[in-house]
């Protein structure tokens, strides 16, 4: 009897574990008198007969199937194992753990907007995170007619709708177009809660979805980062002045265009009309030499003798200061 019982004992495991699946179903072969089942760490075993659930096992651990598990089945509990004959069922195991995914839109999603009447072209991207919750719904909807699920399965079916929700929740949370970042957090948590109605039917849900960056077209982005450049400076005809030298020390002050010419050259004027301020302002506040009492001369005027520093002229007694 021993020879036979071994023959015919078997494990039930999880045998093609990956990170990246979400549940693999040990099905089609007969479980036999003596075998076990091996739940590792992270994974939920469920006993499935006929498309219904028999028995959910949660702890990790090696258990004896005939003793360990099927007195807790609902309807095969009192099943008995008999020489040649065994049990038919599907075990699913699941993964539990919260999986993270990195998202970002393939293209471009155009949110329309008052200053462009085609619509703001913005990329963005991100990360979401899901796990299984509900392994009923999961059996009738996805596992039922599949053997396996992978986390590339999700992220096509979330990035399949992600467009359109962004532009909802952009348009609707999107106070400022040209600073979406200050506005992300309300942005990801309207598009969590969508996302998760989305998975929602097929035993998932979304536990985060976070927003890293927006990207604007490079146009945009350059008009953005000037517009910082000018409040960090905080003085614009300072930073003309910079943007001025800057160009004449590159070369790049001639022949940019009619735009930029028009433009190089109210800098110049504004500079040229600060130049002239400040020199007028110079001479206001230089005093003149009247003011300051004037010089005394090198020879008396009177008697064209030489003078020495003095105030009166040592020979005619004329005053010199």
């Amino acid at each position: 009897m021993g020879f036979f019982k071994n023959q015919f004992s078997n494990v039930v495991e999880w045998e093609e574990f990956r990170d990246d699946m979400i549940f693999w179903k040990w099905s089609n072969r007969e479980i036999k008198k003596g075998s076990k089942l091996i739940i590792r760490p992270g994974q939920d075993a469920i006993f499935v007969n006929n498309g219904k659930i028999e028995g959910i096992f949660q702890d990790d651990g090696e258990y004896q199937i005939d003793s360990d598990i099927i007195p807790f089945l609902s309807t095969l509990k009192g099943f008995k194992f008999g020489f040649n004959s065994g049990m038919r069922v599907e075990v699913l195991f699941v993964n539990t753990k919260e999986f993270t995914v990195k998202w970002g839109t393939q293209n471009p999603v155009l949110i329309p907007t008052p200053q462009l009447p085609g619509g703001m072209p913005i990329r963005a991207n991100g990360t979401f995170n899901f796990k299984v919750n509900d392994y009923v719904r999961l059996i009738d909807k996805i596992a039922g007619m599949k053997d396996s699920y992978l986390v590339e399965d999700i992220k096509i079916r979330i990035t399949s709708v992600l467009d359109q929700l962004l532009m909802k929740w952009i348009s609707r949370e999107g106070k400022d177009m040209f600073n979406l970042q200050a506005n992300a957090s309300d942005i990801a948590r309207g598009i969590r809660e969508d996302l998760d109605m989305e998975v929602l039917d097929h035993g998932m849900t979304i536990t985060g979805f976070q927003v890293m960056s927006f990207n604007y077209p490079q146009e945009i982005q350059d008009m953005i980062t000037k517009t910082a450049s000018h409040e960090m400076i905080g003085n614009l005809q300072k930073y003309q002045q910079v943007s001025m030298t800057d160009a004449m020390a590159s070369g790049k002050s001639h022949g940019g265009g009619t735009a930029s010419d028009v433009a190089g050259m109210m800098m110049g004027m504004n500079i040229a009309n600060e130049m002239m301020k400040n020199m007028n302002q110079n001479q206001t506040q230089t005093p003149s030499s009247s003011s300051q009492g004037g010089s005394k001369p090198n020879f008396c005027p009177n008697c064209g003798t030489k003078n020495e520093g003095a105030n009166f002229c040592p020979n005619c007694g004329q005053k010199l200061s």
